[in-house]
């Protein structure tokens, strides 16, 4: 069983609370081959939902703000295609720092405990025994367990990083293809409320009903952008998915407010 596959399993049966459906995931033979192997394949799901998200609620907040000041089409489309791939470049370069940055943190901490336990071994074990008896273990259970971790250097490491530092590494991160999944969910899914400008120029019912068209496209965009939050949020897909549209449709009229208080105020 492919360890994707057995968290699912584990998920439907916290919701259902099914005792059975529990123990199918957690059986001998769904974990002892598969559920120590790391994949990188679900990690990108997040980076690439949040990139949909505020690709799709930007654009068309800037399309609204635009269209509330009765901008002619060609200049709702330019704002449109120069915000989404601005603001998405933004975003993925903004989306490369931060990772970047937590990479290259863990990467200097982790070099300093593996230092400190090379040259003051018995400082750091007498270091995680406090922290195992804060979390309420007696001294000797702590110690039984600081002596069993300190056996492999490796793991040592690795849980001083996580119980003193609360810091949790993930060997698949790469900010570079963190960033390149941002920067195209942006673009793709930001695109959709910008379809209708575009075919309007040679199809005459879109030119006759661009923003009305746009606006049903981007609802439903939204709606199927927030039911795929559910991958990463675990929230139901109904709920997930309607939360999305409230959240983009506030951002959408109080653009056009503003962009019609503008015209209004300009034009006195």
């Amino acid at each position: 069983m492919k360890p994707e596959d057995r968290k699912k399993i584990a998920r439907e049966a916290f919701k259902r609370k099914d005792i059975s459906l529990h123990q199918e995931a957690h059986s001998k033979e769904s974990i002892s081959n598969e559920i120590w192997h790391k994949t990188s394949q679900g990690r990108y799901m997040t980076p690439l939902v949040y990139g949909a998200s505020d690709g799709i609620i930007t654009t068309f907040a800037v399309v609204a703000g635009a269209m509330g000041a009765h901008l002619s089409p060609q200049i709702v489309l330019i704002m449109g295609l120069a915000n989404l791939f601005g603001d998405g470049f933004s975003m993925a370069v903004g989306d490369y720092m931060s990772q970047r940055t937590t990479v290259k943190y863990n990467q200097s901490e982790r070099e300093r405990e593996e230092w400190e336990v090379e040259i003051d071994p018995q400082s750091e074990k007498e270091e995680l025994i406090e922290i195992y008896k804060a979390k309420g273990l007696d001294d000797e259970k702590a110690r039984q367990l600081v002596e069993i971790l300190s056996s492999n250097k490796k793991l040592w490491v690795e849980t001083m990083m996580h119980e003193e530092l609360n810091i949790l590494e993930d060997e698949n991160n790469s900010p570079v293809k963190d960033a390149l999944v941002t920067f195209f969910s942006f673009v793709f899914f930001g695109f959709m409320p910008l379809v209708t400008y575009i075919l309007a120029t040679f199809i005459p019912f879109f030119a006759q009903n661009t923003f009305s068209t746009a606006t049903l496209l981007t609802i439903v965009t939204l709606f199927l952008v927030g039911a795929l939050r559910n991958v990463v949020t675990n929230v139901n897909w109904i709920k997930s998915g309607i939360e999305m549209l409230l959240t983009g449709g506030a951002a959408a009229i109080i653009a056009y407010i503003v962009g019609y208080m503008i015209k209004y105020v300009t034009t006195l």
